[in-house]
């Protein structure tokens, strides 16, 4: 598709969204041509079930996760591509999350679902919206509600909030 626009618009300037393609069975799918065509042995294998997850350890998997490693690298070098987004993951990885935090959560984990899988991790790799209030602009609200009411502004701030207690965790 990439080399038809090209020719119609060689100095096409393309980006892709590289997860709507589903990668994983595109690339197993080559990989199983590939073999076909050069004989190997595919008796281990299922051609209309490569996604299933029995084969993600197998040889033919191997050699199809490594052409998705550089698939950014060799599509930008062949093809021209000269971004590609990170939108389409953003979402997929968020349902993912939330799929499995509500399973947690909800279920015999309660809240340590949350606090185990999610806050801690935060806090250890130093996630910036871990101090989420100062993302969302607490500080300022803070601000504003000092400068009109003074020392008796109800404020969000102060040495207990949760803020100053993520302060202390790292």
């Amino acid at each position: 598709m990439v080399n038809r626009i090209k020719e119609q618009v060689p100095n096409a300037k393309l980006r892709t969204i590289t997860s709507v393609i589903q990668l994983t069975l595109n690339f197993r799918k080559q990989a199983y041509k590939r073999w076909e065509t050069a004989g190997k042995d595919l008796s281990a294998y299922d051609a209309n079930d490569l996604m299933n997850a029995k084969y993600d350890d197998s040889e033919l998997a191997i050699e199809a996760d490594q052409k998705i490693k550089t698939f950014q690298a060799d599509s930008s070098r062949v093809s021209g591509i000269f971004h590609h987004l990170i939108t389409l993951p953003t979402y997929h990885t968020t349902a993912l999350h939330m799929n499995d935090l509500s399973a947690g959560y909800f279920g015999e984990e309660g809240m340590l679902a949350y606090v185990g899988g999610v806050q801690r991790q935060e806090i250890r790799k130093g996630v910036s919206c871990v101090k989420h209030q100062r993302m969302a602009g607490s500080d300022l609200g803070d601000d504003h509600k000092e400068f009109f009411a003074g020392d008796k502004a109800l404020k969000a701030g102060g040495a207990k909030n949760t803020a100053n207690q993520f302060e202390s965790a790292h």
